[in-house]
């Protein structure tokens, strides 16, 4: 505990060192001399939330292998040492900028609904949503992606075979690895939930049920196995043979829903990447089924028509304005946004510069509206959630943004048998019941009703910035609904306010999704910032929860440099974040 509140203080003073302390005016001075320093390197980075996941990218590396390689390396390794998030058993989405043909390649690698689900399993007799079902349970679980998004993406972009590739991460499982103090935390924390299924017990815990301490060696012999069996076949040796056996078996022994059909049905999508301009600056980013690639454009545009750079980063006046764009967003999240494979989702119309314009004029630059008097467009213009991500780049230009998730940390903490690796409980990002929230507090609709082979709509928004037709930026960021505004905020502390990689990431932050209506802030923010936001008509939240300091998101940010050098920056708002690069 003494180590954490030496974090938290830790934090709480640079959030106050980089926080804006002038009068916030209409016409504030920018205050923001205190630059943080990014890791810098010429040959090749790799971001992401866990040290040994980011050296087993970098090993990649140097080994010869691309961006690509690099990002699959440490998808894998961090299904070993970070699996609060990192996983076999979830899904998520891939950038990947390929120089060579200047080209973007958006996978997408969500988990689908098994052939079993039906749009009201969630319900109760009553007509209301069991949440303990929706999120706990067996049938929680959508059939993983994650799997299939990493092979399929190494063998057509990378350089390396995948055995080479995936080496770290089996050495990591087979081996051990020293149990890191946040891992260390986050067991001990979740202890109870992970306990109730023997197998997760087992996994994770010593034979005596006790927690391992920071530096004990952690090996996870069944896990190898699985990484072993997808080295050497790829993805069938997953979505077929002895490991979807015990997928099924152990789905089947706590009445879930995922067949032998459903794991050789199981595809990942390449799609045309979501791409949108914020002044002289292509900001490329994820379609749907990720409502957060869609939003993000949209803000962009709203904020694209105000002077922000005028206002002052972070002052009253231009945290109101993020704030108010932000609850549009949310509220069109929850009527338009879903798989696009089932729903015909209005993307142009959304992005359209011109509806973003409506949008800016509905806004009282004085006021704060309440969310109550704020709605999904009723018409559009005609068309013409725990989390992990990592970044990476080569000296070659390419660069990846992969954000993946099991959904809660840990998923709905079941293990399957003999193979190692968590489950997810992804079902509970459809919408159980319109206008009901789901975990995360986000109210959705029938764009997003559960249907069997349809992925879960998310806020996981990895994304790419270029400028003057040349790759810039990799980031993205976990955090559930928060996911979207974090990045916002990164994107435009580089677009707007020209920061490096750690000033960008460091910044405090502040996140509004429409309902419930009140804006959380990080610590970090002046008290007359906050007094002028309340006299606008915000609800504050608290900076603390449980007496826990409250973080929105957690960026994984590289940037390239006008030198060629790389600049990256690994938020230390999540203990065990690391920058890898030489």
């Amino acid at each position: 505990m003494r180590t954490l509140s030496r974090f938290i203080v830790m934090w709480l003073a640079v959030f106050t060192a980089v926080g804006s302390i002038q009068a916030q005016t209409s016409t504030p001075i920018i205050t923001y001399n205190t630059q943080f320093h990014p890791v810098l390197a010429r040959k090749g980075m790799v971001v992401s939330q866990d040290m040994h996941a980011s050296e087993a990218g970098l090993e990649v590396l140097k080994l010869g292998g691309n961006a690509i390689d690099a990002a699959v390396a440490t998808g894998f390794a961090l299904a070993v040492t970070h699996p609060q998030a990192g996983n076999l058993g979830g899904g998520g989405f891939m950038l990947i900028y390929l120089k060579s043909e200047d080209r973007v390649v958006a996978i997408d690698y969500r988990e689908m609904a098994p052939a079993a689900a039906t749009r009201d399993m969630f319900l109760d007799a009553n007509g209301d949503v069991d949440n303990t079902k929706a999120r706990f349970s067996s049938q929680s679980s959508g059939v993983p992606g994650t799997v299939m998004g990493l092979t399929e993406a190494q063998a057509k972009y990378g350089a390396l075979p995948l055995s080479t590739v995936m080496a770290p991460a089996i050495r990591l499982a087979e081996e051990g690895f020293q149990m890191t103090w946040a891992l260390s935390v986050s067991l001990s924390r979740f202890q109870q939930r992970l306990s109730d299924d023997p197998i997760t017990r087992a996994q994770f815990f010593k034979e005596d049920g006790s927690t391992y301490s920071q530096g004990e060696v952690f090996r996870q012999p069944d896990l190898a196995k699985t990484l072993k069996e997808i080295a050497s076949r790829g993805a069938p040796g997953f979505y077929e043979g002895w490991v979807a056996d015990r997928i099924v078996d152990t789905i089947k022994a706590s009445d879930g829903l995922i067949r032998h059909e459903d794991l050789l049905n199981y595809v990942a999508k390449e799609r045309e990447p979501l791409t949108g301009s914020f002044r002289d600056y292509e900001v490329v980013t994820m379609p749907p089924p990720s409502s957060g690639g869609v939003h993000i454009v949209q803000m962009l545009n709203v904020l694209e028509g105000w002077d922000l750079k005028g206002l002052g980063h972070n002052s009253a006046d231009y945290i109101h304005r993020l704030t108010e764009s932000m609850k549009y967003a949310y509220a069109d999240r929850s009527k338009y946004l879903g798989d696009p494979d089932y729903f015909d989702v209005p993307v142009t119309a959304l992005t359209n510069k011109g509806y973003a314009g409506t949008i800016r004029d509905k806004i009282d630059i004085a006021r704060a509206t309440p969310s109550t008097e704020i709605a999904p467009a009723p018409s559009l213009p005609d068309e013409s959630k725990d989390t992990t991500h990592f970044s990476t780049m080569d000296a070659a230009g390419n660069m990846v943004a992969n954000t993946y998730t099991l959904n809660f940390t840990y998923g709905n903490g079941r293990t399957v048998a003999g193979a190692g690796f968590l489950l997810n409980n992804e079902m509970d990002d459809f919408s159980a019941k319109p206008g009901t929230p789901n975990a995360f507090g986000l109210l959705g609709g029938i764009a997003n009703a559960i249907e069997p082979g349809k992925r879960p709509l998310s806020s996981m928004t990895p994304t790419l910035l270029f400028k003057d037709g040349q790759p810039l930026m990799a980031t993205g960021s976990p955090g559930g609904s928060t996911i979207i505004t974090a990045v916002l905020q990164t994107v435009l502390n580089v677009m707007e306010f020209d920061m490096n990689a750690a000033t960008a990431t460091a910044r405090p932050r502040i996140h509004h999704q429409w309902f419930p209506d009140f804006l959380m802030m990080e610590p970090g923010h002046s008290v007359d910032t906050r007094k002028k936001l309340a006299e606008m008509g915000h609800t504050l939240e608290t900076a603390a929860i449980g007496g826990r300091v409250r973080v929105l998101g957690a960026t994984m940010t590289i940037i390239r440099r006008p030198d060629g050098l790389l600049s990256g920056s690994a938020d230390p708002r999540r203990p065990g974040a690391h920058a890898a690069a030489y």
